[in-house]
C-alpha cells in the first residue's frame, strides 16, 4: 500500500506556502459557517479545498510555483505595510516620527526638545516642528 501511494505522489507538486494559506483559509471558514450556516461558504470551503488538491496532485511544476511566487509577493507587500507598526508603537513614547513636506522622507526626532529646525537627510529641506 505504501508503495502504490509513493507512486502516486512521484512527481507531484506537492505543498507550498500558498497550499498551507488556502488550507488555514478553509478552516476559518468552515470554522465560521459552525456559526452562520451560510450555504455558500459550503461551496466556497469546497472549492478552496478542491484547488488545493488540485495543486498538490498537479504535474505542472512551472504553473505552481509562479502561482506561489504570486501570493509571496502579495503577501510580502501586506506584510510590509503593517509590519512597521509595533516598531512605531513602541518609539512612540520616545520619538516623534514626521515627514518631511518635500520629498516626504520618514525622519525620527526625540521628544522633549521644544520647538527645533528639522533638516531632511534626503532633499536637505528645513522646517520647524515641535518635538
Amino acid at each position: 500500500m505504501r508503495e502504490r501511494l509513493e507512486r502516486l505522489l512521484a512527481g507531484r507538486y506537492g505543498t507550498d506556502q500558498l497550499s498551507r494559506f488556502l488550507l488555514g483559509a478553509g478552516a476559518a471558514l468552515m470554522v465560521i459557517n459552525l456559526f452562520l450556516r451560510i450555504p455558500l461558504l459550503n461551496a466556497l470551503v469546497l472549492a478552496d479545498f478542491v484547488w488545493i488538491y488540485v495543486r498538490m496532485f498537479s504535474r505542472n511544476f512551472a504553473r505552481q510555483s509562479a502561482q506561489n511566487a504570486r501570493f509571496l509577493a502579495l503577501r510580502s507587500r501586506f506584510l510590509s505595510f503593517f509590519g512597521d507598526i509595533p516598531g512605531a508603537v513602541r518609539q512612540f513614547r520616545t520619538y516623534h516620527i514626521y515627514r518631511c513636506p518635500q520629498c516626504r522622507q520618514k525622519i525620527r526626532i526625540p521628544r522633549g526638545h521644544g520647538r527645533i529646525c528639522i533638516t531632511c537627510p534626503r532633499c536637505r529641506h528645513e522646517f520647524i516642528r515641535k518635538s
